[in-house]
């Protein structure tokens, strides 16, 4: 059995809390405060995880059509989000933050803004897609959800780039 979701808004839901994450994590990285720095990458990899895997397996193949290539682009800032992440929670491995390894994490966490931006663009082409592709998406996001894999951890072990 499968949830409804309405696709689009859970997306831009979904951006929102990222939005807000990544300007916690600055401010965290900003303050130097390693703990709360770990708590918020760690929310940020749980909500990634399905929404990269949903945007990945379903939304970009679906905005071929509408996109062309600029969709390979998109996969490629996951790609670099991917990376980032991964030396971030190596940053944040660490018990303090020199003030460059802060900036840097601040550097790495407003890039992610970025892809957010540009990504959220999307729920507007949505809008254009079918009924049934509609409900195809939203079934599609639900089931990655259900999924539940992180970010790292679907990058790492299913992940198809």
């Amino acid at each position: 059995m499968s949830g409804k979701l309405d696709a689009i808004a859970e997306f831009r839901e979904d951006h929102r809390k990222v939005r807000d994450d990544v300007l916690e994590l600055t401010d965290a990285l900003k303050n130097k405060d390693v703990v709360k720095a770990r708590e918020i990458l760690g929310r940020l990899d749980s909500l990634t995880g399905p929404h990269f895997r949903y945007e990945e397996e379903t939304l970009y193949p679906a905005m071929r059509d509408f996109l062309g290539e600029y969709v390979d682009q998109l996969i490629s800032e996951h790609t670099d989000i991917v990376n980032t992440a991964k030396a971030c929670a190596g940053l944040l491995s660490k018990d303090e933050l020199t003030d460059e390894e802060a900036d840097e994490g601040q550097k790495a966490a407003k890039a992610l803004l970025i892809h957010v931006s540009n990504c959220d663009g999307l729920a507007i082409l949505s809008e254009r897609l079918t009924p049934e592709d509609l409900d195809n998406l939203g079934d599609k996001f639900w089931e990655a959800r259900q999924k539940d894999i992180s970010l790292l951890e679907w990058a790492e072990k299913i992940r198809a780039v």
